[in-house]
């Protein structure tokens, strides 16, 4: 009998392989389980039951012929921001409740090539903007290393199931540390690819320019099995690069002997738990011990980079959050006299007060007499922070960082404070920013919270920073 919460993708296709479960089997499991547990946690939005066991009733039919694929009969969950045809997509807000995809993501294509099975939706903050999964529409999820405890967002619910077994593996976004933040707090791998490593066909924007869909998992090499998957470029997407995909797997070697690692000082602050810088040292430590050649750095700028990203981020939020009017598709609200009054009500009914607050920060920095001082300022700021990191990257192969000043916040704790929301994405934000890689690894615990390590690399260089995840999580 196979153990369905520690069960990996690796581990489960060498069972599947051997014909020692079938993916029906699996996926049988992984539902039941889910029904059994899930109202501990609230990870998952819905679970598309009878989808599923048919497409791993279709898996194992294929692997029976002797098809194969990277991924054939491996459930996968799936943050309810990427669009698989069929299924609901709300992104976590009332607006959109109902709303069934006509289409897959390109990404979610790229996974149903492979032979993946959706299993489910996961929660999420209402169109990915937030830090705790509180700004759910629907539901609050709950950490799964203390339930008193938020997961992290905006991917907290793909997060909260992987970390409590509920998923073999996951899909979420990143805009300012949407996957490595939770993946942090949740105890799972979490990885961030370079801007326009996978195409955002199909994922509904929040941030057109730091937008990027990315795997949680359980394992590093699990997350390198997946990005060489979803990587690519698409014609459907201009912003995705035409950039060779290497095969991740084959870098994890756990040696890290002719690495640079960085070491950042501005990341390094007053405020910082101490148990957290502890584990970020000890991870420093490790590094050097396995080969790699430490270097202290800087990057002064990062003190404008939560400005700078609240600024754009708002701003491309206000444009892209315009077309949920009424009029085309998803919720309307009744009663209305003109189309005027139609969008009022709508977008007041429909929005939660985190959307709504970032709405209209993004309009007024956008708006005429403010636009250069705010927005225009923001993007030359990002311009320079994206010269600081490529010239950094001259020195080193990758860096490591905190992931966030503090193992996690309880349930309810910055709920009338946004600002301290914000200010806790000061270690995640500048990725986003710069474009480049990063990933989350857990190596550390306080109590019974998870400490995760950051590791950030250049542009489509994500093998370095597999590579350094991979030896660390061997430790």
């Amino acid at each position: 009998m196979f153990d369905i919460k520690n069960l990996d993708i690796t581990g489960a296709l060498v069972l599947l392989d051997s014909g020692e479960i079938t993916s029906v089997g699996l996926t049988q499991a992984l539902i039941d389980l889910i029904k059994a547990e899930d109202s501990k946690y609230n990870a998952y939005l819905t679970l598309d039951e009878e989808y599923a066991l048919a497409q791993a009733a279709g898996a194992d039919a294929k692997r029976a012929a002797g098809e194969t694929g990277k991924l054939l009969g491996i459930p996968v969950a799936i943050k309810d921001v990427l669009n698989v045809e069929g299924q609901v997509c709300t992104c976590g807000s009332k607006i959109l409740e109902g709303y069934v995809s006509p289409y897959d993501a390109t990404a979610i294509a790229k996974l149903r090539a492979a032979g993946a099975i959706f299993l489910g939706r996961t929660n999420m903050d209402e169109f990915a903007m937030g830090s705790t999964t509180e700004n759910s529409a629907f539901q609050v999820t709950k950490n799964p290393c203390n339930t008193d405890y938020v997961p992290g967002g905006s991917s907290g619910g793909s997060a909260a199931a992987v970390g409590a077994g509920l998923a073999i593996a996951a899909l979420g976004t990143d805009t300012g540390g949407s996957i490595r933040q939770p993946a942090c707090f949740c105890g799972c791998v979490g990885l961030k690819p370079s801007y326009g490593r996978v195409s955002r066909f199909g994922l509904t924007a929040y941030c057109s320019s730091f937008d990027q869909a990315g795997p949680m998992t359980k394992t590093v090499k699990d997350a390198a099995l997946l990005l060489e998957v979803m990587a690519g470029v698409d014609e459907y997407d201009a912003s995705s690069a035409p950039v060779d995909v290497p095969e991740y797997t084959k870098h994890l070697t756990g040696d890290l002997t002719g690495m640079t690692i960085g070491i950042p000082k501005e990341y390094f602050i007053d405020g910082i738990d101490p148990e957290v810088s502890r584990t970020v040292k000890a991870a420093i430590d490790k590094c050097a011990e396995l080969g790699a050649e430490i270097k202290d750095i800087s990057l002064p700028l990062t003190d404008y980079a939560i400005a700078t990203y609240y600024i754009i981020a708002t701003a491309e939020a206000s444009t892209n959050l315009a077309r949920f009017d009424g009029v085309r598709y998803g919720a309307r609200a009744e009663g209305a006299t003109d189309p005027i009054d139609l969008y009022k009500k709508t977008k007041a009914a429909g929005f939660g007060e985190e959307v709504k607050r970032r709405i209209i920060l993004g309009t007024y920095v956008l708006s005429s007499g403010y636009y250069d001082a705010y927005y225009g300022s923001a993007q030359k700021a990002r311009t320079l922070i994206m010269q600081e990191f490529d010239k950094a990257f001259e020195d080193c192969d990758a860096m490591i960082t905190p992931i966030s000043p503090v193992p996690g916040y309880k349930i309810g704790e910055n709920e009338n404070d946004p600002l301290k929301m914000y200010l806790g994405d000061i270690f995640t934000v500048t990725a986003n920013l710069a474009g480049i890689c990063g990933l989350s690894v857990p190596y550390g615990k306080k109590d019974d919270l998870s400490i995760g390590v950051q590791i950030l690399g250049p542009a489509f260089k994500e093998e370095n920073i597999l590579k350094i995840g991979d030896a660390l999580e061997r430790k």
